[in-house]
């Protein structure tokens, strides 16, 4: 069986015009000012087409052959790459957010968001490619010199050169402050890179001329710890003076991973070998640099979630419109055939609409903090730039772990919609099960984002960027007019969590194992609640609107508020539980 999608073109220009207006907010930016309707709907027409016709048809083949290590370095993807990373890169798509003083386009992320929902979609493994040249873009836009950025922004935003991000080590994975790699100076500017890089995603391709490596290193004389990181750009190939390409650098893949899921994208072993590097920013700022690009990735992996759990949904709700299976509970359907659809069948509906319901708020969701970081970038208001950069701190853990969770458990549903058929590779099921597993590990695991969310943006702090966004979503219940139970429960909601916030914050004082301990269940709830304030916002955008298109977004917020919301007290009685039943056992207990 051969997977097909369709855009859900619909619901993105649901979300974009009618659920955040995006044009009178575009039109009231100077700097978003270029943007117009027609502009975005030509683009999301195109990624559609795009995705449609040359992504989703290598999405099986790629996982089928796979990027394969050639021995030397040299790593090849699969059939039909090379030629859809063209097509790709020549079209513009790479640039599309980029800053348009170096050949980017400068949309906004409210628009390259559904671009890139439609992309992990169809092709989850291809999608990273020109990803995290975007995430290198953004952060050497951020921390590079302008001898930097005209040197390689250009390049990268057309595609020639790609990008990469090299952080994890064999020993050293969220702990990045024990990382071994190491950069000496050599005398004219440059430094000595030395040292091995792990689970480096498009570390070595066949895709683009050139490869741009950001490098986390330290320097003789670095302080001890995340303290004495620096960030270094390595190219594969040396850049001459006047952007042209000169000798190779000393830099190679040993080898690549064999993986579960996104075969085809290459996931490289990556060994610097007294390559050639230069300082991005100070020494001993590294991090700080590189966590630019990681936030964007986050923020991404919550994207790929999405489109994982579209394409899912799709597929499981075509099979169980013509899976016949049984009677319906209602008795004879379909008399002219042996058995009726599966869809009659409530069960297989609550899997559905389990799917259909996350799809939804995440992507409403992540167009939130997508129109957060516009403000953050765009807006000439001062006191808007920080309450926005505050409010997508405090949100992109959620943007990353939550989304992820929940829409790998839609793609765990659609499988099981699909029964045994769901287990076999030729229905394409279990490879988007396994392609989505790994948003929830890397860029920081799930866990370690519910450790960021509670230890480091809640208690930090004492709760004051969670509180104002609770008393953003209660004055949102306050002023809407819908007659909808979404309204109260959103109310309710607010209230659970809050109390929760002040319990945890409290007994963080006394219980060193309270952030551990309560930081997933923590998130969860909080990830609920945003999702409650965006079917609130659906609803209010859908409110008094004629149609089947808008009459369906109140019947989801009411599947919403019965079948998936109660889940919020659940994980917010499990945060309270504590650490005591966790730490009641002594380390030999799980030998």
């Amino acid at each position: 069986m051969t997977l097909t999608y369709t855009a859900p073109l619909d619901e993105m220009r649901f979300t974009l015009k009618e659920v955040f207006d995006a044009p009178s907010f575009w039109q009231a930016h100077d700097k978003l000012s270029h943007v117009d309707e027609d502009t975005v709907d030509m683009i999301l027409d195109e990624m559609a087409k795009f995705a449609t016709e040359v992504l989703l048809p290598l999405n099986q083949s790629g996982d089928d052959e796979g990027a394969k290590y050639l021995g030397d370095g040299k790593v090849a993807t699969p059939t039909g790459y090379k030629d859809a990373f063209a097509q790709y890169a020549e079209a513009g798509w790479i640039g599309l957010g980029g800053d348009p003083n170096y050949g980017g386009q400068g949309m906004p992320k409210m628009v390259t968001m559904l671009t890139e929902e439609m992309m992990f979609a169809t092709n989850q493994a291809f999608a990273l490619y020109p990803n995290l040249t975007v995430g290198a873009s953004i952060c050497l836009l951020a921390a590079a010199s302008e001898a930097q950025k005209a040197m390689y922004l250009e390049k990268l935003y057309a595609g020639q050169w790609a990008g990469t991000m090299c952080l994890t080590e064999a020993h050293a994975g969220t702990d990045l402050g024990i990382i071994k790699t190491r950069a000496v100076p050599n005398g004219d500017g440059s430094y000595a890179i030395t040292g091995t890089k792990i689970f480096i995603t498009g570390g070595e391709h066949d895709l683009a001329e050139n490869i741009i490596h950001l490098v986390l290193a330290k320097t003789p004389d670095a302080p001890a710890g995340s303290k004495g990181i620096s960030l270094f750009i390595v190219p594969k190939v040396m850049v001459n003076d006047d952007g042209s390409l000169g000798e190779r650098n000393n830099v190679k893949a040993g080898s690549i991973e064999h993986k579960m899921g996104i075969k085809a994208s290459a996931t490289c072993v990556m060994n610097f070998d007294g390559a050639t590097g230069y300082l991005v920013g100070a020494e001993n700022t590294g991090l700080a640099a590189m966590f630019v690009m990681m936030n964007y990735e986050r923020v991404t992996m919550g994207l790929q979630g999405l489109g994982a759990s579209v394409l899912a949904y799709q597929n499981a709700a075509a099979y169980a419109q013509d899976r016949l299976q049984g009677r319906a509970d209602t008795g004879v359907v379909n008399a002219d055939k042996p058995a009726d659809a599966i869809i009659h069948f409530a069960d297989v509906r609550r899997m559905l609409l389990n799917a259909k319901t996350n799809s939804v708020a995440a992507r409403t969701f992540a167009m939130y903090v997508a129109k957060n970081l516009d403000i953050a970038k765009f807006s000439d208001d001062a006191d808007a730039v920080q309450a926005a950069q505050a409010k997508v701190a405090l949100l992109t853990p959620i943007a990353k772990a939550f989304v992820t969770d929940k829409s790998f458990d839609a793609t765990i549903d659609c499988q099981q919609v699909f029964g045994g058929h769901g287990y076999i590779k030729e229905w394409g099921m279990e490879q988007i099960v396994r392609d989505t597993r790994i948003s929830q590990i890397y860029e920081g695991t799930n866990g370690i984002q519910s450790l960021d969310l509670l230890g480091r943006k809640v208690i930090k702090d004492g709760g004051k960027a969670m509180f104002a966004f609770l008393d953003e979503i209660a004055a949102a219940c306050q002023a809407s007019t819908a007659n909808h139970a979404i309204v109260t429960a959103t109310a309710e909601s607010v209230s659970t969590v809050r109390a929760l916030t002040e319990s945890l914050i409290e007994t963080a004082k006394s219980d060193p194992h309270a952030i551990n301990a309560s930081a997933v269940d923590y998130l969860h709830a909080v990830g609920y609640l945003c999702y409650a304030y965006m079917y609130l916002l659906i609803v209010n955008a859908a409110d008094g609107k004629a149609g089947e298109f808008y009459e369906s977004r109140h019947k989801l917020a009411d599947y919403f508020v019965a079948r998936s919301l109660p889940d919020l007290q659940t994980h917010a009685q499990m945060a309270k539980a504590g650490s005591a039943t966790l730490m009641a056992f002594d380390q030999a207990f799980f030998v």
